[in-house]
C-alpha cells in the first residue's frame, strides 16, 4: 500500500444500501467529483489503498452492527435502569450521579444515528431501517432533513455555501461547555423546531435550499417524521404524569438533553480551526486517538478523516482502516486533553486574527 497523491488517489467507493435512498429519495453515494451548487466542483483527495483490503474494509456485518448497535443500547438500558431503581429504593443525592451517567452516555446517540444514516452498521437493510427509527426517536432526530445536510457536508466538507454544517471559524467558550450539563436551550430549540416543521413550516436559507417547494414528497417526509416525534413523545409524557413515573421523563424523553460534557468534548474536535475550501481532508478533518471506551460510545468517529475519505466503511472498521492509510496522515493528538489543548491555541490565534487556520502537516511537507 502506497499514498496516492491528486485525482490519481482517488478510488471509487460503494454507496451505502438503497432502503434509505428510497426512503429519502436522497442519494446516499458519496461520488469522487461533485457539481456544486456556486458551480465548481470538489475532487478529493484520498489516500491510496489496496481494493481488495477496501472491498473488504466496506463489508458490512450484521453480527458487527450488533455487537455496536446492542452494546450501546444495552448500556443506555443498564444506566437508565439503575438510575430508576435508586430513585424508587435510594435517596435522590445518589440518583442524581448516576442519571448524569446516564444522560453522559444518552448523548452518544446521535453518533449511532449518523452511522444508520449512511446505512453501513447492518448488512441487513431493514436492520438499518429499524434501528434508524428507534435511534431517531430516542434522540429527537430528524433523518430526513439530517440526511439531506450531511450528505452536503460529505460532498462539500467546509466548503460553504455548499456545506452548511459547520461555518468556521467556531468560537467555543467555557459557557458553551458548560451549558452543556444541562442544555435547556437545545430542548428548546429542539422543541421549537420540531413543532415548527410538524406545523407544514421550513424556515432559514439552509433549510429551504434542502427543502424547496418543488420537493413536496421531501416536505411531506419531513413534516411527518416531526410529528411523529410529538405524538410519541407526547404520549411518553401523558403517560408518565398520569401514572406518575417521572422517571420516565428522565431516562427517555429529557435524556438528550443533559450530560452531553463528554460528547460536547468528543464530536466539537471533528472540524474545527482547520482548513476550509481545500480538497484534502486531512487538512480539514482531525482524527484523534481515544480509549476503547470513549471510542465505543463515540461510534468510532474519532477516525474522522478516515470517515470522510471512506464514508462507506463502517464505524467498526474504522480503526483497521486507520491502520491501513495511518502514513499517510498528519501527526495525530492522543487523547482530548491533548486534543483541546492544540484547539484552544488555535482559537486564540483565530481571536487575534480571524483569517487564521490551522494547517496540519502532511508527510509530503517533511523532507526526506
Amino acid at each position: 500500500m502506497v499514498p496516492g497523491s491528486g485525482a490519481g488517489a482517488t478510488q471509487p467507493e460503494s454507496g451505502a444500501d438503497s432502503t434509505w435512498s428510497q426512503m429519502t429519495q436522497i442519494p446516499t453515494e458519496e461520488p469522487q467529483r461533485e457539481q456544486r451548487q456556486t458551480g465548481s466542483r470538489v475532487t478529493w483527495y484520498r489516500t491510496r489503498i489496496d481494493r481488495d483490503l477496501l472491498n473488504e474494509l466496506n463489508q458490512r456485518s450484521d453480527l458487527w452492527g450488533f455487537l455496536q448497535t446492542i452494546g450501546y443500547l444495552g448500556l443506555l438500558t443498564i444506566t437508565g435502569a439503575t438510575a430508576w431503581y435508586v430513585s424508587i429504593h435510594w435517596s435522590w443525592q445518589v440518583m442524581l450521579p448516576i442519571l448524569f451517567v446516564h444522560g453522559t452516555c444518552f448523548a452518544f446517540m446521535v453518533n449511532g444515528f449518523h452511522e444508520l444514516c449512511h446505512s453501513s452498521v447492518f448488512r441487513s437493510k431493514w436492520l438499518n431501517v429499524f434501528f434508524l427509527h428507534v435511534f431517531s426517536f430516542l434522540g429527537w432526530f430528524n433523518p430526513v432533513h439530517f440526511w439531506a445536510s450531511h450528505s452536503a457536508h460529505h460532498k462539500f466538507a467546509l466548503h460553504p455555501p455548499d456545506d452548511q454544517e459547520g461555518l468556521f471559524p467556531t468560537r467555543f467558550t467555557l459557557r458553551d461547555f458548560l451549558k452543556s450539563f444541562i442544555n435547556v436551550w437545545r430542548l428548546k430549540g429542539t422543541l421549537q423546531a420540531t413543532i415548527r416543521r410538524s406545523r407544514g413550516r421550513v424556515e432559514g436559507t439552509w433549510e429551504s435550499a434542502l427543502f424547496p417547494p418543488e420537493n413536496a414528497d421531501g416536505r411531506r417526509r419531513l413534516f411527518r417524521w416531526d410529528r411523529t416525534l410529538l405524538v410519541g413523545h407526547g404520549s411518553i409524557i401523558v403517560a408518565a404524569l398520569y401514572f406518575g413515573l417521572w422517571q420516565l421523563l428522565l431516562v427517555f424523553t429529557l435524556a438528550p438533553f443533559y450530560g452531553n460534557w463528554l460528547f460536547f468534548l468528543c464530536n466539537n474536535t471533528q472540524h474545527v480551526g482547520l482548513v476550509d475550501h481545500t480538497s484534502d481532508f486531512r487538512l480539514n478533518t482531525r482524527t484523534i486517538i481515544l480509549s476503547p471506551f470513549v471510542r465505543f460510545l463515540y461510534w468510532h468517529m474519532n477516525y474522522h478523516i478516515e470517515h470522510h475519505m471512506y464514508a462507506a466503511v463502517p464505524c467498526y472498521r474504522l480503526g483497521r482502516l486507520h491502520r491501513a492509510i495511518a502514513h499517510d496522515l498528519p501527526p495525530l493528538t492522543v487523547g482530548l486533553v491533548e486534543t483541546w489543548r492544540q484547539i484552544i491555541q488555535i482559537m486564540r490565534q483565530q481571536k487575534a486574527d480571524d483569517t487564521y487556520q490551522f494547517r496540519p502537516q502532511l508527510p509530503a511537507d517533511v523532507p526526506a
